[in-house]
């Protein structure tokens, strides 16, 4: 006991650290070294995540790790045996171990990491191992640029006095901090809350665009985040008063979004010249999840497993609300016009209610399917064309409906109210660490306390959250002054076909249920030879076919489904998709009730 005692008074306070440089980065290599304490007892075994916050499927980041190697604190070479794809074993001898590697990485992403001449970003699950056992100690790392180069850190983790040594609470705050070394541009600029607070919100640019690009870019972030911050009345507190947006809009990037406690990653292909109305939509979504996702954070992902797969029964709610802020943010900012967005708010509307999906699954159940879906890879045919609806679309369905339905029912009240209640409640106050997360009946709860009507929040969630329903938003948007109705209503429909050639139409994707195809018995793989006794071997003639007859008519259809020639019949059917359009340009008249029901909802927060 006496010997463990002084041991413990020779460790540093740092006893996790990384060392990390790019020796190869022109190969797409880094060099990492990882630095643990030991007590001699028992083998260090240490570890490469197998999935990444803000990610809920697997992603098995040890595939690019190799030239694995160790040594004691004396610098003798220690044996590293493995015994799973995932893990490192390393006898360990009272001291210390330094365990070194390469790891290859070459997508710049919110999910893998991405090193060449220009930068290096580093998602840090993909990234680093670490060790089990060391996961509540506090960690420091060092970074090592490549020579001549002008690389400089853009991070959520805690500065030193060195630009490129920083520090992290812990292993759950270290992963969650992903950090941009490259020559970026840098802009910044405050925003005051209540009780003196200011906070410094700064986007790190990496791209090959010019300064006034990138100022015009600041100039609809700021206003993004101002509308933002006044939905909850206040920033989401970011530890040491910081928040930073990490852009790598590059070629050579992938098109990705990924949000983080202080930080979020917003990658793309695109460039701020060609694109900058749309990445900033990327930005407005990741902003939100600083509040809801980050802060307000369901517990089945609090905290965070890095050994397995990380579902939530409330993605419906975490990204899904998050991604109807998104879009209502941007029109509210002035950045995206009234029709524009009443087209948006319809296509969600669309979405939810024409779905075959919700034969299939509720809100809950498309939430838990986010394992199969997130990025996640497999080879197998699926259906999910038909019985699977994006947590995100079908979450801002939700958000939509319930917005309109409050607004409509409790005078006062809005989904804004709700969402700042919810942030008192669970997000605010916290520091480095999720400190109340809640469940599924803490957000009924919440709604029920925030419009003072619990029966009403019960009767919400079992029918649209716990159940299947669609909210009737041809009701709830008509309070607004708009028309949700069928695009199309008399035109003649068969389904979607892919492609076309000498032999007819292929399908080359499983066709929806309820269509003409579909109730023919027509399927992926099947060439659709003629319909009604005509050829259709282009888009023109199958076009053609379906403008020359109305829905319910009933035709011969012939087709080869896996070497079979079948020969049926095939009822043309009407096209289901919804759109939404202001009344006026309807024909109609909007009534001061609905003009006001109209401003509330959509006009600025922040002006």
């Amino acid at each position: 006991m006496l010997v463990l005692a002084l041991l413990a008074l020779t460790l540093p306070a740092d006893t996790v650290r990384y060392e990390v440089s790019f020796p190869n980065a022109a190969h797409h290599e880094a060099q990492v070294t990882l630095t643990v304490a030991t007590d001699g007892r028992k083998p260090v075994v240490v570890r490469m995540s197998r999935s990444s916050p803000g990610r809920y499927a697997m992603h098995e980041f040890a595939k690019n790790v190799y030239s694995v190697s160790a040594v004691d604190g004396r610098g003798r070479v220690l044996p590293v045996t493995t015994t799973d794809p995932y893990s490192w074993h390393i006898p360990a001898p009272a001291g210390v171990i330094r365990m070194t590697y390469t790891v290859f990485a070459d997508r710049a992403g919110g999910t893998y990491t991405g090193i060449d001449r220009t930068h290096a970003h580093m998602n840090m699950p993909a990234t680093f191992a670490w060790a089990e056992g060391h996961e509540q100690e506090p960690i420091t790392i060092a970074f090592t640029v490549p020579a001549g180069s002008n690389w400089r850190a853009a991070t959520q983790l805690m500065p030193t006095r060195d630009p490129m040594r920083f520090t992290a609470p812990d292993m759950q705050y270290f992963m969650d901090s992903p950090t941009e070394l490259s020559d970026h541009m840098v802009r910044s600029w405050t925003v005051a809350g209540p009780g003196g607070r200011v906070d410094t919100l700064r986007i790190a640019m990496h791209h090959t665009g010019t300064d006034a690009e990138l100022d015009a870019y600041t100039e609809m972030a700021k206003k993004v985040v101002a509308e933002q911050v006044a939905i909850f009345g206040e920033t989401a507190q970011y530890d040491n008063g910081t928040y930073t947006f990490i852009a790598d809009y590059l070629p050579w990037a992938s098109g990705d979004g990924m949000e983080h406690r202080n930080s979020t990653i917003i990658a793309s292909t695109g460039s701020l010249a060609r694109s900058a109305s749309g990445l900033i939509g990327t930005l407005s979504h990741e902003f939100f999840h600083s509040w809801n996702m980050e802060r307000i954070r369901s517990a089945m992902i609090e905290p965070f497993d890095f050994t397995t797969a990380d579902p939530s029964d409330a993605l419906w709610f975490g990204e899904g609300f998050t991604q109807y802020y998104g879009g209502l943010v941007l029109h509210r900012a002035g950045l995206v016009d009234e029709n524009r967005y009443i087209g948006t708010a319809g296509g969600i509307a669309n979405a939810v209610a024409t779905t075959t999906a919700r034969r299939y699954g509720s809100p809950i159940d498309m939430s838990l399917h986010a394992p199969f879906v997130d990025a996640a890879t497999a080879i197998d045919p699926t259906n999910f064309g038909n019985t699977f609806l994006s947590y995100y679309t079908y979450g801002a369905g939700i958000a939509l409906g319930l917005d309109l339905t409050i607004r409509g029912r409790y005078p006062g009240k809005d989904l804004d109210g709700f969402m700042r209640m919810m942030w008192q409640r669970f997000g605010a106050g916290q520091h480095h660490a999720v400190s109340h997360p809640y469940t599924i009946d803490d957000i009924q709860q919440t709604l029920g306390a925030y419009v003072g009507d619990p029966a009403f929040a019960k009767d919400f969630f079992a029918r649209y959250v716990h159940g299947r329903e669609a909210p009737d938003y041809a009701a709830l948007l008509a309070q607004a002054g708009i028309v949700l109705a069928q695009a199309n209503p008399d035109d003649a429909v068969l389904g979607r076909v892919r492609t076309f050639g000498e032999d007819g139409a292929t399908i080359e994707s499983g066709t929806e249920v309820g269509t003409p195809l579909y109730e023919a018995g027509v399927d992926r793989g099947d060439v659709v030879h003629s319909i009604d006794g005509k050829p259709v071997t282009s888009a023109a003639e199958w076009r053609a076919l379906e403008s020359s007859h109305k829905p319910g008519d009933t035709v011969p259809i012939t087709f080869t489904s896996r070497g079979q020639e079948i020969r049926g019949t095939i009822t043309f059917g009407t096209d289901p998709r919804l759109t939404a359009r202001p009344i006026e340009a309807e024909g109609g008249t909007l009534t001061p009730a609905q003009r006001a029901f109209r401003a509330a909802w959509l006009s600025s927060r922040a002006r």
